[in-house]
């Protein structure tokens, strides 16, 4: 493991501050290079009065406002339909993110000039096509190349028609044909809807009645189509690229903990937390899926006439064989995004612009040293039923604390005070020198918020602080 000789202490480098440039996309790109200044920006789009649209009401979209309104010329930030912390950043209008129509009518009215597409049901519904058709520019790719998000029997043909690494698998749209098959797999069995499911529609399940089950449920749950591939031993990590259909630009690794329960136990869930940058995507692993997944996956978007164009989130496997791609989102990752926004040095508002431009090829990124991690606190009860109106307390203390960020993911006003209103209702985020130092800073936090019914990890980023005290164990001996 290449440790840095500076900052970051005992934490692996990572690709982040590099992009690969296309002459055009079907170039072949250049090797990495380390990045250590940002290219000058030329702020001639981003007007002083410049009045911005971001769509979403959760921790992710929290994140992305915070980031945005550390650019001093987005003077206007509006949030629809938003939440009790991104209030404080702007204007918050309630909206349905569903309904296109209602958008545009927003947009017009709050004379919008940029929106930012948050949430992937929107992406999936077309709103960027919608939005482009009217004249607004948008940062979110179209409908046809969301389909890397809402199909993953999309994904998975593309990626076997490209030869893009991935699990083996098989499509399923009746119920006895995938239980036929399911009988002649051996255990670990991953089953997954074809469609959205908010991180809950996959099981990863270890023996084969497991799999039936799940396979019955999915189907019971409406799932036209489901998927049945193999299992994959490694270890999970996810990268964040940033593109325009030309320019490739990692945004930031991460490493997510899906399922509910301490020691990767439990059912899946959107996330319970995250940290970034993540050890297993060191320079070379990162090189390697930019090679092997990103740019053959932008490739093929081009040819198939689906040009993708903002944020592709690729969810990775690392086996002993290399990268192998688990599936894609077409936005940013939540609750990941909450982690990558607190250590973004760069003008995330500027970057976004230049995406949605066509015009990424004029920046490169610049991070701040410290990593960070983020805890997410839910509802008791989530990701089944929970109760939702409870008081939270102590909010405002557990800022207080050194290098923490709190972003709300699922709260509510009740009068003046914050309730909880959703299954995620609280990402409290935190940088440190190492993952450790991040990790504890968060919990100290956590433990300062008063709020019956809520239920969160406490092993957020065990695996990089197992990392870490061997690494200290073994520099510590050879002193």
């Amino acid at each position: 493991m290449e440790i840095p000789k500076t900052g970051n202490k005992g934490f692996a480098q990572t690709s982040e501050n590099v992009k690969m440039p296309f002459t055009s996309v079907k170039a072949k790109h250049t090797a990495f290079r380390e990045q250590q200044e940002t290219k000058p920006h030329v702020n001639t789009k981003i007007k002083s009065s410049m009045n911005i649209l971001i769509l979403g009401s959760g921790g992710r979209e929290h994140a992305l406002a915070w980031a945005i309104s550390k650019n001093p010329t987005s003077t206007r930030l509006v949030c629809a339909p938003g939440n009790p912390g991104m209030a404080d950043l702007g204007i918050c209008r309630p909206i349905n993110i569903t309904d296109n129509a209602a958008i545009v009518e927003l947009c017009r009215k709050e004379r919008i000039e940029f929106v930012i597409i948050g949430p992937e049901i929107p992406l999936i519904a077309g709103l960027a096509d919608v939005l482009k058709n009217e004249g607004i520019k948008a940062f979110g790719p179209s409908a046809s190349a969301s389909r890397l998000e809402g199909s993953k029997g999309f994904t998975k043909d593309l990626c076997q028609k490209y030869n893009i690494p991935t699990a083996p698998y098989r499509r399923f749209t009746d119920l006895k044909s995938a239980i036929s098959y399911i009988e002649q797999k051996i255990p670990p069995i991953v089953v997954k809807t074809d469609g959205i499911a908010a991180g809950k529609g996959v099981v990863v399940a270890t023996n084969v009645r497991d799999a039936c089950e799940a396979a019955q449920t999915l189907f019971a749950q409406n799932s036209e189509e489901i998927i049945i591939e193999n299992y994959l031993e490694g270890e999970e990590a996810s990268l964040f690229i940033l593109t325009d259909g030309r320019t490739i630009m990692p945004l930031g690794t991460a490493q997510d903990h899906k399922q509910l329960l301490d020691g990767d136990q439990g059912p899946n869930t959107g996330g319970m937390g995250a940290y970034s940058p993540a050890y297993v995507l060191d320079n070379k692993m990162t090189q390697r899926v930019i090679n092997e997944i990103i740019t053959p996956t932008i490739n093929a978007m081009d040819e198939i006439g689906t040009p993708f164009r903002g944020l592709l989130y690729a969810g990775l496997m690392i086996t002993e064989q290399g990268p192998k791609l688990i599936e894609y989102n077409a936005r940013f990752g939540d609750p990941e995004c909450q982690a990558i926004m607190i250590r973004l040095k760069s003008d995330l508002l500027e970057l976004l612009l230049a995406a949605a431009e066509e015009k990424l090829e004029k920046y490169n990124v610049t991070w701040d040293e410290h990593v960070a991690l983020t805890v997410v606190m839910v509802n008791e009860g989530y990701p089944a039923s929970y109760k939702s109106g409870r008081e939270i307390k102590g909010l405002e203390a557990a800022s207080q604390t050194e290098g923490v960020k709190i972003f709300h993911a699922g709260t509510d006003m009740k009068g003046e005070t914050i309730v909880a209103a959703g299954g995620r209702v609280l990402n409290v985020t935190a940088k440190g020198a190492t993952v450790t130092e991040a990790r504890e800073r968060a919990y100290a936090a956590v433990n300062q918020i008063k709020w019956p019914g809520s239920f969160y990890r406490k092993d957020i980023g065990w695996r990089a602080v197992e990392r870490e005290t061997q690494l200290f164990a073994q520099q510590n001996s050879k002193k």
